[in-house]
């Protein structure tokens, strides 16, 4: 396309090496009616999702693991292990096998999300809110590169295990270049005024191009989306997350940013992004929608009990489909008994089934629920007959 020949950036040479460094936002961009009818189905596929998503009875509820689920796939693109099911059933107080480390990294990601949602009604999307992010995401992790919450202060590149900066792929600005890069982009984000669409998916390219932090730019990144888009009010509850799209396309991703900083294709890296956009909002109505009937359909099988303490032990589901007798004894204030009898109910009604063997601390599962959560992202479009 004509004006993909804008300047992505410059090389500045670094002795045995050049470092990248981006040009500030936007680039000229050229109106195609290809890119707005990408961007036209990707606001109108989230607008669904907020307004659908938004009518639930319940999305807050319904938003706890649909966070989960983006950490644990944000950080499966790092190469952490951790499974969904781990994540939850460490969290209802079950012991997993998964190693400590990995539960941790993904359990900082939870943390990291929470930490800048909340944040965002006291501050903007900024450099320092990052910052905070980048802190809660790496606070006592592995590694000797963690530094949680700084920019770095010497050179990094991306390439394949191993690799130097000579034979790196890429090789992002250098310390210096840093806080002037992330400076111009904190701009572009309040002053813009192209689609927000449009906004995030450049901003996104330009954070991972700057790589600001020694470790944790992906997830960092990724987490710029989502604070985008609940800042920007473009959904009610943060039920949208395109780590599932990239690490299904992860090839198309990595070789969508490098082409960007190595020939300026803007238009093939927005398609790419609106593209996900569109199908991860399908996606997660379709996912939020079926929840919500299966919790529908388990009130109605437990409507006309003689206590409301089963209904209240679905609530408890609806956030994580592992529980204890414990856990929900601590959530409900009941007695043990109480929510031991509760959850018995919930087992003779095939809604919960017990998957430890320890007869103390036993741990149930809604299998269905969390069959929901844990299936493979839907990246083709739905077939309109």
């Amino acid at each position: 396309m004509s004006k993909d020949a804008d300047i992505p950036g410059k090389l500045v040479s670094q002795g045995a090496y050049s470092a990248f460094v981006p040009a500030p936002l936007p680039p000229t961009l050229d109106w195609t009616p290809r890119l707005v009818g990408v961007l036209s189905e990707a606001d109108r596929l989230i607008g669904r999702l907020a307004g659908e998503g938004g009518r639930l009875p319940n999305p807050h509820v319904l938003m706890r693991p649909f966070v989960r689920r983006e950490a644990v796939l944000s950080s499966r693109i790092e190469g952490t292990q951790a499974t969904l099911g781990e994540l939850l059933a460490a969290e209802a107080g079950a012991v997993v096998q998964r190693s400590p480390e990995d539960l941790r990294e993904v359990g900082n990601y939870v943390v990291a999300l929470e930490h800048g949602i909340s944040r965002l009604s006291k501050l903007p999307l900024s450099v320092r809110l990052l910052r905070e992010v980048h802190e809660k995401l790496m606070e006592g992790v592995r590694g000797q590169h963690a530094t949680p919450g700084l920019f770095r202060k010497t050179q990094n590149w991306i390439g394949r295990p191993g690799s130097t900066p000579a034979t790196a792929t890429f090789i992002p600005p250098p310390p210096g270049e840093v806080e002037p890069c992330l400076a111009a982009l904190e701009r572009f984000l309040h002053e813009s005024g192209l689609p927000p669409l449009v906004m995030i998916a450049l901003a996104h390219y330009q954070f991972e191009a700057i790589h600001p932090f020694l470790d944790g730019n992906g997830r960092v990144g990724r987490l710029l989306i989502t604070l985008f888009l609940v800042e920007r009010k473009i959904l009610p509850t943060p039920l949208l997350y395109l780590s599932a799209f990239f690490e299904a396309s992860r090839r198309d991703y990595y070789e969508g940013l490098r082409r960007v900083s190595e020939r300026a294709a803007w238009h093939d890296w927005l398609e790419y992004f609106l593209q996900g956009i569109a199908r991860m909002s399908e996606d997660a109505l379709s996912r939020a929608t079926r929840i919500n009937d299966l919790l529908g359909e388990w009130r109605a099988k437990l409507a006309g009990h003689s206590t409301n303490t089963p209904m209240r032990v679905i609530d408890l589901l609806a956030a994580n489909p592992f529980l204890t007798i414990t856990g929900a004894t601590k959530q409900l204030e009941l007695a043990f008994t109480t929510a031991q009898r509760a959850i018995d109910r919930l087992v003779q009604s095939g809604i919960v089934q017990q998957i430890s063997d320890a007869k103390r601390d036993r741990v149930y599962c809604a299998r269905a629920l969390l069959d929901i959560l844990e299936e493979p992202a839907h990246l083709i479009p739905p077939n309109p007959n």
